[in-house]
C-alpha cells in the first residue's frame, strides 16, 4: 500500500512563538489517476489561473460549496484520507509535564531548554506523526512524502527502524505528484480551520466533515 503525505504548520521544534499554532498531517491512499483527476476537477471549480493550488484556494468564501463537496461524503476523499491534528501548545506543555512534572513557567523558556537539552529532532512533531501514520493504515505501507528538510537520510533510516510497517519512505515535489497535492489540501484546510476553533471562530459546518478524516491523539479527539 502507498500512502501520499504532505503537512501544514511545520515549523521544526519552534512549537510556540512562531507562525503557527496547529500542526496537521495529511495522508491520502490515491493512484496517480484519482489524485490527476481530483485536481482537474478542482481546477474547474475553481477556475484559478495559479499554476499549483493550495488549501487557501478552497478555503476563500466565494469557493465554500467546493470545500465542502472536497471534504463531503460524496467528494473525493470519504474512505481514502487521514488527518492528524496537533496543537502545539498542548504538545509542548504534555513534554515538558513528561519531562519536569509541571508546567511552571512560560513555554517559549521550556521550549529553548527542551530543544537545548534534548537529540535534535525529539519536539518536532513531524516525525511521531510519520510514525502513526504507517501504523494507521494496517498491513505494510510505503510513504511518498513531500520534501522536508528534516527529513534527511539518517532520519528517514531511523524512522524505518522504529516503524517496521514502514517499507520505503520517498520523497518528492508535490508540483509533480497529484497525491501528495491532495494530502496538502488537506492538511492545509484541517489546520486552518483548527486554527480558527482555538481562536474562538469554530466552522461547525467544516469541522463535522472533517472529523471522519481526524486519527490519532489530537486537538478533537483526545
Amino acid at each position: 500500500m502507498e500512502i501520499a503525505c504532505d503537512e501544514s504548520g511545520s515549523e521544526g521544534e519552534k512549537l510556540v512563538g512562531g507562525v503557527t499554532a496547529v500542526f496537521a498531517h495529511a495522508g491520502v491512499r490515491f493512484s496517480h489517476e484519482e489524485a490527476s483527476a481530483c485536481v482537474a476537477a478542482l481546477r474547474e471549480m475553481i477556475k484559478s489561473p495559479a499554476l499549483e493550488y493550495k488549501a487557501n484556494h478552497l478555503l476563500r468564501q466565494k469557493n465554500r460549496w467546493v470545500l465542502l463537496w472536497f471534504l463531503g461524503p460524496d467528494g473525493p476523499l470519504a474512505g481514502k484520507a487521514r488527518v492528524q491534528l496537533v496543537d502545539k501548545r498542548r504538545f509542548l506543555a504534555s513534554r515538558v509535564r513528561a519531562e519536569f512534572g509541571a508546567v511552571s513557567g512560560p513555554l517559549e523558556l521550556y521550549n529553548d531548554l527542551l530543544r537545548a537539552r534534548g537529540p535534535r529532532g525529539t519536539l518536532d512533531p513531524l516525525f511521531p506523526a510519520i510514525l502513526r501514520a504507517a501504523a494507521q493504515w494496517g498491513g505494510p505501507v510505503s510513504i511518498v512524502h513531500d520534501q522536508q528538510l528534516s527529513l534527511t537520510d539518517g532520519r528517514i533510516r531511523q524512522l524505518k527502524n522504529l516503524a517496521p510497517r514502514l517499507q520505503s519512505l520517498t520523497l518528492v515535489d508535490s508540483q509533480y505528484d497529484a497525491r501528495v497535492q491532495v494530502a496538502d489540501f488537506l492538511a492545509g484546510i484541517a489546520r486552518r480551520v483548527a486554527e480558527e476553533e482555538l481562536n474562538g471562530r469554530p466552522d461547525h459546518e467544516v469541522i463535522e466533515l472533517l472529523m471522519p478524516f481526524v486519527v490519532g491523539p489530537g486537538m478533537w479527539n483526545a
